[in-house]
């Protein structure tokens, strides 16, 4: 494949620099995915594109591609979460908790991951999952045997060593074709950029400014949610209810992250109670927010 025009369209410079359409950046990527795009011309076109900034139908080109490639393992009465590729570096993972919460409401939690991506450096989900009891209402999803040829870019991923428009678009794939998903935004421009992408995708989609950009609440945040293209706006705060969780600012490592969410503090388990009891205030199955 002749994939020149395409680096071209987005590493000509400014004046000479152009949003490709949707058909456009689906036929670039699925060449990419499909192995007909050498490591060079990836990496030259990545940088690029997150240099020249990527448009909205530039995004929805790219999720077309992906849909092709991906191995869909449907699952009912699930609830999608997403999570960056790029790992947590502060806190831990508290979802396992989570979904202790949920599972008496019959809700299945669909979780995908795969070796850390760049650019954050954190413990990447894959780690928890990987070596943590998982329970029986909590359905992880390793990309490379659901979604190999994404992950097969891992390697030139890593060696650009930067944050890539995948970044964006990778968090939530729907492999278990859920109706409502949850993904966090930590800068405030990705909820619209968000709302944009996946309402279509999803009959209900919750989109948190959670801790370091992952659906899970450590401190007073604001929600948007979208059910039917119907917008609604919350603001929640685990002070509010008691809870005296104090985010860490230093660096955790991977063990570190494994052995918290292994065994929590009376703390820990306050916010992932919280955490359940949002969702399950957002999707209508209890009416208020009380603690145990």
């Amino acid at each position: 494949m002749n994939f020149l025009p395409y680096i071209k369209a987005v590493g000509t410079g400014k004046k000479r620099n152009r949003d490709l359409s949707r058909e456009e950046l689906h036929t670039a990527m699925h060449a990419m995915l499909n192995g007909e795009v050498s490591s060079e011309e990836i990496a030259a076109f990545l940088l690029g594109w997150r240099v020249k900034g990527e448009s909205i139908e530039e995004f929805q080109g790219a999720i077309d591609a992906f849909d092709e490639f991906l191995t869909p393992h449907p699952i009912a009465n699930s609830l999608e979460f997403g999570y960056p590729y790029d790992g947590k570096v502060n806190n831990p993972y508290i979802f396992p908790l989570i979904a202790n919460y949920l599972k008496h409401y019959g809700i299945q939690l669909s979780l995908h991951g795969d070796i850390l991506q760049p650019a954050k450096g954190g413990t990447p989900l894959k780690t928890i999952c990987d070596n943590l009891e998982l329970s029986d209402n909590i359905h992880y999803f390793d990309r490379k045997e659901h979604f190999k040829e994404l992950h097969n870019l891992s390697k030139v991923r890593n060696i650009l060593g930067i944050r890539s428009s995948f970044n964006t678009i990778e968090k939530l794939l729907n492999i278990s074709q859920s109706e409502t998903a949850i993904i966090g935004a930590f800068h405030k421009p990705f909820v619209e950029k968000y709302i944009n992408l996946f309402q279509d995708r999803y009959q209900t989609l919750i989109i948190i400014k959670g801790n370091e950009g992952t659906p899970e609440i450590f401190s007073k945040c604001a929600i948007t949610v979208i059910k039917n293209k119907e917008r609604k706006e919350y603001k929640f705060n685990p002070q509010d209810f008691g809870i005296d969780y104090k985010k860490s600012w230093e660096r955790i490592t991977p063990k570190q992250s494994l052995e918290m969410s292994k065994n929590p503090t009376k703390e820990l388990e306050q916010l992932a109670e919280f955490n359940a009891q949002i969702i399950l205030l957002l999707l209508g199955k209890i009416e208020e927010i009380t603690l145990s």
